[in-house]
């Protein structure tokens, strides 16, 4: 009998079908929740009924080894954690950045890296090294080249050989960890939230310990239908989309998000999200008639919940030479520049904005 399921580590039991853990026979490997991922793509659960972070936080603790923290490249803000170095009581920290391969190739590593350091020097955060991972899923030369560097720099830093991955739900770190690990057994999918207690895994030369995703309640993955999570996130790299405006125009994000802006000339707007995520541009004098006629159906998705209300964010004054990304945490974001007045962004109460200096 397997005590605990090898797909998110969570202990096996076969009294309470609704409860975590659940199967109908003790002899399984797999509880039923991680069984359905694995052959049928369905999650039952979402990520909210995961473990706390406080007490996945204090399970990394108890282990005497380096944290590895998976980041995912293209929803930064949203895996940023505040306090982390006191958080895990001076333990030494390497980020793993992922999913590269979304991003635009014309980016440089290079670029990406000293954008990365930038926002860990505003967040206070301090890391031993930066590593750039790819999504990983192909599993072709390049991949196979990265993945190489990744298990070189995992021995080079894992203290008494142990590596602890940590990351927010659907960093990509279960996918990285079972390559490591040169297995299948942890459960993957683009659900986040699949892993469900500490699970320990053997690497060449080190110990492997895949933690459970950490909550974000203020990211829009955490609040939509999980059906909806294969239009959000991106598996292929995102196409920019370049718009130039010299008159008032909103832009609907399905029904997730909303910017209007007014420029005083020409202005640009680059969009940054997921291939299947739908982007309505229009005249903003238009765009409340619009959402109030279409919300649900061509604005869609939506929220996976009823009455939701919507927040406006101002975006701080721009200037003629700089570029400003708007980020919707879980979502994606918006890059501005030119000769713009005013630029309001509307997501739904709850959900997490951030402005920052452009990423690309």
């Amino acid at each position: 009998m397997t005590e605990y399921c090898k797909g998110c580590g969570v202990r096996l039991q076969n009294e309470d079908p609704k409860a975590l853990g659940y199967v109908p026979s003790l002899d399984s490997s797999y509880c039923q929740r991680c069984y359905k991922i694995r052959h049928y793509g369905d999650l039952t659960i979402n990520m909210q009924q995961g473990i706390e972070n406080t007490e996945t936080l204090e399970k990394i603790n108890d282990i005497d080894g380096t944290v590895f923290w998976v980041a995912d490249l293209f929803d930064l803000e949203s895996n940023l954690i505040s306090r982390l170095n006191q958080r895990l009581s001076g333990k030494d920290i390497v980020m793993v950045l992922t999913k590269r391969d979304v991003l635009p190739a014309t980016v440089s590593d290079s670029k990406i890296i000293d954008f990365v350091r930038r926002k860990l020097k505003e967040e206070n955060i301090t890391v031993k090294d930066i590593i750039i991972g790819g999504y990983m899923l192909k599993k072709d030369d390049a991949s196979r080249k990265v993945l190489d560097e990744i298990v070189d720099d995992t021995k080079r830093y894992a203290k008494n050989g142990k590596a602890i991955f940590m990351g927010t739900a659907n960093a990509g770190k279960s996918t990285l960890v079972n390559r490591l690990a040169k297995s299948e057994d942890l459960t993957i999918s683009r659900n986040p939230g699949t892993t469900l207690d500490i699970v320990e895994m053997q690497g060449d030369g080190f110990t492997l310990y895949d933690t459970p995703g950490l909550e974000n309640p203020y990211s829009v993955l955490s609040h939509v239908n999980p059906k909806d999570l294969k239009t959000i996130i991106p598996t292929k790299p995102v196409k920019p989309l370049i718009t130039q405006i010299y008159e008032d125009q909103s832009f609907a994000v399905g029904g997730l998000a909303r910017l209007d802006v007014i420029p005083r000339g020409k202005s640009n707007i680059v969009a940054y999200f997921s291939r299947n995520l739908p982007v309505h541009r229009g005249k903003l004098s238009k765009a409340d008639e619009l959402w109030q006629k279409h919300y649900g159906e061509m604005l869609s998705p939506v929220l996976n919940e009823e009455n939701v209300q919507m927040e406006v964010w101002q975006a701080p004054p721009l200037k003629v030479n700089q570029k400003m990304d708007i980020v919707i945490h879980g979502l994606g974001w918006f890059t501005l520049s030119g000769d713009i007045e005013r630029a309001d962004i509307r997501v739904p109460k709850g959900i997490q904005v951030s402005f920052r200096k452009a990423m690309i």
